[in-house]
């Protein structure tokens, strides 16, 4: 799609997506903070989500989601959409918002463990986490929420869309591709995006996949196991355990906490008066939830975002005090 598509009339589309019983579209599109940062836009008011999505056939496309029943979805292009267009649009869509997991056996467990008490996260519909399109876009992501406040994670993915990513109708754009990036030099990690000591690792990760040395998006495959994934990810530079288990996590593997220093602040005061413990300390406490415990920890830990009815934009400004 070139730079002059932007001056095309765009093309709508309406569809509908139908979702599995027991799906929360607001739960999980503010499951955790992707949803504050670019391409991403949530509006709490409308409660719709606003996405680009990069189609093989059509280019930059806008997807706006919202939920009446099944998923309302209107698409806008710059070219018309083909049926496999947008079959892969809607295919990006179920991938974000994770249509197809099934939590039933996470949601047993919660009915059978006594504490920590999570028997409302069925009725509540909790424990989708909501992803990206693609591996790719969730791992810089990840790495660009190590060791900052919450605000500068949005100023390097904020910067990084909008200078590399490709233009899409309405003056949005998507996030960019792993060759955009490994065309930039690390001046431009550094001085543009402000990702500091994550300069190195974010261009570097950004070359292995352009030039096919790094498969990333093979990590969705279930077949794979967990522990080779999780070699995978920590060959990664700059990527470490707690990336790793949160990756892990937006891939439906549930095994490990990614505990960060927000998550330990936060089991801190809710067990231990404000007073710190080890990390082993909070392993052992989650681990009745065997290979769920990561998903229990999160759940855990973000249950008052939710509580009553509180609005979404609360999430938002809670999550935005986080410190990694």
């Amino acid at each position: 799609m070139s730079v002059d598509s932007v001056n095309q009339p765009a093309v709508t589309r309406r569809l509908t997506l139908p979702v599995p019983a027991g799906f929360s579209f607001e739960r999980t599109v503010a499951s955790h903070g992707w949803f504050d940062l670019p391409p991403f836009q949530w509006d709490p008011d409308t409660k719709i989500l606003t996405r680009t999505l990069r189609l093989e056939d059509a280019g930059p496309v806008v997807a706006r989601i919202r939920q009446n029943g099944p998923l309302k979805i209107t698409l806008t292009s710059f070219a018309k959409l083909s049926r496999a267009g947008t079959s892969q649009a809607l295919a990006q869509i179920a991938h974000i918002l994770r249509l197809d997991e099934d939590l039933e056996g996470f949601y047993r467990m919660a009915r059978e463990v006594e504490a920590p008490d999570l028997r409302w996260t069925a009725a509540s519909k909790a424990g989708r986490l909501m992803r990206s399109p693609e591996v790719f876009e969730d791992l810089v992501k990840m790495i660009c929420t190590t060791n900052c406040t919450w605000a500068l994670t949005k100023v390097m993915v904020t910067a990084l869309v909008a200078r590399l990513g490709e233009a899409a109708p309405g003056g949005l754009r998507t996030f960019p591709t792993p060759a955009a990036m490994a065309r930039r030099p690390a001046a431009f990690y550094r001085d543009v995006m402000r990702a500091g000591y994550r300069s190195a690792a974010l261009l570097g990760l950004a070359q292995e996949v352009a030039r096919g040395k790094l498969d990333v998006e093979t990590w969705v495959n279930p077949a794979s196991p967990t522990d080779v994934i999780r070699k995978q990810i920590l060959s990664v530079h700059g990527a470490g355990p707690y990336v790793a288990d949160n990756m892990l996590k937006l891939l439906g593997r549930y095994d490990g906490l990614g505990i960060d220093s927000w998550c330990r602040r936060k089991f801190f005061s809710m067990y231990h008066k404000g007073r710190p413990v080890s990390d082993l300390r909070i392993a052992k406490f989650y681990s009745v939830f065997g290979r769920y415990r990561g998903l229990a920890l999160w759940c855990d830990i973000t249950k008052d975002w939710f509580e009553g009815e509180t609005p979404l934009v609360t999430a938002r400004e809670k999550f935005s005090t986080a410190n990694y």
